[in-house]
């Protein structure tokens, strides 16, 4: 009697194994046929925060920056590449410049403050001027980007704070070779680029002067601006170059002389 109760339980404790056993395949098969473990499985917290770093992104991409004329302002110094301008009765603007961010200085960005037109400046001599001290500019933005970045002359000061136009007398180096007001002369030194057009170049003393090309400028190479054929004693000299040739070698720098008339070279010939 005690044997077949024992049967018995040994029976029914075998039917509930199985049945849990076929539950547990089941449930297994039905997570293989929908491809997806339960580990796998997206949380509701993780699929929130996936819909909100899109949005973010989305909004991050689609936002512009500040754009606008800030005359009569104030430019500081914040990071490399990036400035603030400070305009009376306006909240200070921050902005960052570009490689055709156009700087003209009128004596502390660059150039000669005694000069009746302002000089092309390089975006490493502005921020060289800025970490100095802030300088009076007027400032031109899109997107947040500085267009331009004119400084603005001593006597500009007074005249321009009751006006919102900013003109004063100021000219830019091209309206200034228009009419006549270049500078003129010779100089011996190392010629770097500026811009397409537009080049610079450094006396004994390291002081540099802008200037301009033309269609007429003559640019004379000895090895330096391009290659020349048998320049040695007796040779035939050099070789005329286009000014493509004079822009690629302007950017590695090199040695010449520059004659200048009216803010425009005239001559350039590199150091034979």
């Amino acid at each position: 009697m005690k044997n077949r109760h024992l049967r018995k339980a040994g029976l029914t404790a075998a039917a509930i194994s199985a049945a849990l056993l076929m539950t547990a395949c089941q449930n297994g098969a039905d997570d293989s046929s929908s491809g997806e473990s339960p580990a796998a499985k997206a949380s509701p917290v993780d699929a929130t925060k996936k819909a909100s770093d899109s949005k973010n992104s989305k909004g991050a991409k689609n936002s512009k920056g500040v754009s606008g004329s800030f005359k009569n302002g104030e430019v500081s110094y914040l990071a490399p590449g990036k400035y603030i301008v400070s305009v009376p009765g306006r909240d200070d603007q921050q902005f960052w410049v570009a490689e055709d961010t156009e700087v003209y200085g009128a004596g502390a960005i660059c150039g000669d403050a005694g000069s009746k037109v302002d000089a092309p400046c390089t975006l490493d001599q502005l921020e060289s001027a800025l970490k100095k001290g802030s300088v009076k500019a007027d400032v031109e933005m899109k997107d947040g980007v500085a267009t331009l970045v004119t400084e603005r002359r001593a006597a500009q000061q007074d005249s321009d704070s009751n006006s919102d136009s900013g003109s004063g007398s100021r000219e830019t180096v091209v309206e200034g070779i228009d009419k006549g007001k270049g500078v003129n002369g010779t100089w011996f030194g190392n010629v770097s680029y500026l811009a397409p057009g537009k080049y610079t170049v450094s006396d004994m003393k390291g002081t540099e002067q802008q200037f301009l090309v033309a269609d007429d400028t003559k640019i004379m190479g000895y090895d330096d601006i391009c290659d020349a054929v048998n320049t040695g004693p007796g040779g035939e000299g050099g070789v005329e170059c286009t000014e493509a040739q004079l822009e690629a070698a302007a950017k590695k720098g090199f040695s010449a002389e520059v004659k200048i008339s009216n803010g425009i070279a005239t001559t350039i010939t590199d150091d034979h």
